[in-house]
């Protein structure tokens, strides 16, 4: 035999690939695929079957809920979408989910841009680098009542820290929680401070994984501090920047303590969240229905907006 017609296996060996097996390798294969997988199946099960009664159950009370007239003790009369309906052209309703967009951008945006800064200060040599990390942590650490009171005891009345720094400036007396506008921005500026720490270990973590020796080849190539940043920095850490989006979406849209402790949603509603107006709805005014309808409404806006950005976690693949 001449050398074009050796054996498949061989050609196949040539060109780097595995020759092909033959005879009950494949079968005895799938056999074991199938045992894997009912075993996983059976291991599975039960765990699946406890989230789907945990999560299930309430999922079903409310949307029950949701779709009557009732209140925290009586599901009351079927009234199919009039409760969103009723919500959706309530003009309290609006003025909460405007708050809601601006409290989560600028809770989203705030916090990346501050962790992200931070994040790159701590890859420098700075001295006491991990004793600086361990205090940048706290704000996320320390309970939220505690960081509430703290910031209640700086800005609330006329009399406290930061009012009485603006006055003897002679600029004034701000009323931080009294002025809807400034108590909006004080509420925004709350979050991010609670915030930022999350981001920065998030992004301390996904820079942890960068090579060193691109940004040192991107220098021997003439690439400018800032080019190394939009073209190296920012694409490999893509992904982690994106997770770390949607994970504080979810904490923004459904942040309940962080408002309610430092304003209570005042003043006249400045500052009042989706999530509070459903609280005062379901627990103050008695009414199940439209509250449990506003949770919905959250709720389905959230895994819009989940299914965005995970779809640019899945364009955001570095080759």
């Amino acid at each position: 035999m001449s050398s074009t017609t050796a054996p498949s296996g061989l050609s196949r060996a040539r060109r780097g690939q595995p020759p092909r097996r033959t005879g009950g390798a494949p079968g005895r294969k799938s056999k074991l695929s199938a045992q894997t997988t009912r075993t996983f199946f059976w291991l599975l099960l039960p765990s699946v079957v406890l989230l789907v009664l945990i999560h299930g159950y309430p999922l079903i009370h409310a949307a029950v809920q949701a779709t009557h007239d009732g209140d925290l003790l009586q599901t009351g009369n079927f009234v199919g979408g009039e409760n969103f309906a009723n919500v959706l052209s309530s003009p309290a309703f609006w003025k909460a989910a405007q708050f809601t967009l601006w409290f989560t951008i600028v809770g989203v945006f705030g916090s990346w841009l501050v962790g992200l800064g931070l994040a790159l200060l701590l890859r420098t040599k700075i001295p006491a680098g991990n004793t600086f990390k361990v205090l940048l942590l706290l704000p996320w650490v320390v309970p939220i009542v505690v960081s509430s009171t703290a910031w209640n005891w700086l800005v609330a009345t006329p009399d406290s820290l930061i009012p009485s720094i603006f006055r003897g400036l002679g600029l004034g007396t701000p009323l931080f929680l009294a002025d809807p506008t400034l108590a909006s921005i004080t509420v925004m500026v709350f979050k991010v401070w609670v915030s930022f720490p999350f981001m920065m270990m998030m992004i301390s973590a996904a820079l942890a994984s960068v090579d060193t020796t691109v940004y040192e080849a991107a220098s021997m190539d003439g690439a400018s501090k800032w080019q190394q940043f939009t073209q190296i920095t920012l694409p490999l850490i893509a992904r982690s920047t994106y997770i770390s989006w949607i994970l504080m979406t979810i904490f923004c849209v459904n942040d309940f303590p962080t408002i309610y402790l430092l304003t209570g949603g005042g003043p006249v509603s400045a500052t009042t969240s989706l999530v509070v107006l459903a609280y005062r709805t379901v627990f103050q005014d008695f009414a199940t229905g439209p509250g449990v309808a506003i949770a919905f409404l959250m709720t389905m806006t959230l895994v819009v907006i989940s299914v965005i950005l995970y779809r640019q976690i899945r364009k955001s693949s570095v080759e």
